[in-house]
């Protein structure tokens, strides 16, 4: 089982005829996935790796291949209206891949996201992998730009702010002989489509799911609420890493999320919130899959 996506997801490439979009593409079509159509106002009716049909929009997409999530490679200014039209479309799952959509942006896609059926991973993130049973996980579903080949089916979720800690997390858990059911980069905006709350909830629901491992960063409440929600609701163990105790106050670090203001957002509050929760918290990177299999 797996959660947002499955390997048979079929899903389309918003801005697949750019350089960043069609080289990310290519590797999800390497990986196995079942990338159906690409998506470039303008190019309808060309073809990309000489395969996927390129459409002029979204529902024209939809009706024709029948797809349901959608990833998105689109320029910063117009990224939000991309998102406006996977929506408009009618798709269960967007996958913003794009850094950079102002605030104000994503606050009006927020709005009209609390009003719809669809699911919002990102914006600024990796994406989302569920792993394939073949060898280096091919096979699976692949939205976004994590290496697919770092993965494993099995049976542990990943949800993480930051892209390059999924990563770790996702070869820590493989190097160990463990795989994972899905791993989900929400990415470190401030104003994020899925929240960690809203990911631990899927895996909880999950029954092929064993255990989470949850990595956040500095800046925000969101790692706080969820493990509040975790410590009463959560039937599996969770171990869980916070990136940026090392920053300087008042300094963002990294993402534009990543900024501790008010008092709120500390490294340290957001551990012993974890704690308190009975999460098992990793002190440095290199922990995070063995605090979790220390708890299994």
């Amino acid at each position: 089982m797996s959660i947002l996506v499955k390997p048979d997801t079929k899903f389309i490439v918003q801005g697949i005829t750019g350089g960043f979009g069609g080289r990310h593409a290519q590797l999800s079509l390497d990986y196995g996935s079942q990338l159906v159509a690409g998506v470039t106002p303008g190019k309808g009716g060309q073809t990309f790796a000489d395969t996927v049909p390129i459409f002029d929009s979204v529902a024209e997409a939809v009706i024709e291949t029948g797809a349901t999530a959608s990833a998105i490679f689109v320029p910063p200014p117009f990224a939000a209206d991309a998102i406006f039209e996977g929506i408009d479309a009618g798709l269960e799952l967007v996958v913003a891949i794009t850094e950079g959509i102002p605030v104000r942006d994503m606050v009006s896609v927020k709005k009209v996201l609390d009003n719809s059926s669809t699911k919002l991973i990102g914006p600024n993130c990796p994406g989302v992998v569920t792993p394939g049973e073949g060898k280096d996980s091919h096979g699976g579903c692949r939205i976004g730009i994590s290496p697919g080949y770092i993965h494993k089916a099995g049976n542990i979720g990943v949800v993480s702010r930051s892209g390059t800690l999924t990563y770790e997390a996702v070869w820590q858990l493989t190097c160990a002989g463990k795989g994972q059911s899905t791993c989900v980069g929400i990415g470190g905006d401030p104003v994020p489509g899925m929240s960690h709350l809203d990911v631990l909830k899927l895996f909880n629901d999950d029954p092929e799911t064993e255990g989470i491992i949850m990595i956040g960063e500095i800046g925000g409440t969101a790692e706080e609420e969820a493990a509040a929600w975790a410590k009463d609701n959560c039937s599996k163990p969770i171990a869980g890493f916070i990136a940026g105790a090392t920053a300087p106050p008042g300094r963002r670090m990294g993402h534009a999320g990543a900024i501790v203001s008010g008092g709120k957002g500390t490294a340290a509050a957001k551990k012993d919130a974890m704690r308190e929760a009975g999460i098992g918290v990793a002190e440095t990177p290199s922990e995070m899959a063995s605090t979790l299999l220390a708890m299994l």
